[in-house]
């Protein structure tokens, strides 16, 4: 089962999205993401975590290729 630990997150006017560090603890190990998801600056707060969220783990299962692990 994976836990999931987000950093602040912030809206990037330049872009239009939210962004985020999204720590995936897997088995004991730390894998940190930067993530961003596409949105207006009044997109519903859950639909955010749970994008931003969605957007780590799809980083994660990508392969050890992408990771970055903290000890």
């Amino acid at each position: 089962m994976n836990n999931i630990q987000m950093g602040d997150i912030r809206y990037n006017a330049q872009v239009g999205a939210f962004e985020a560090r999204v720590d995936v603890i897997r088995g004991g190990s730390t894998f940190r993401y930067p993530c961003q998801v596409a949105g207006p600056i009044d997109m519903d707060d859950a639909q955010v975590r749970a994008s931003l969220a969605s957007h780590a783990l799809r980083q994660s299962d990508s392969g050890s290729a992408l990771w970055s692990h903290l000890g």
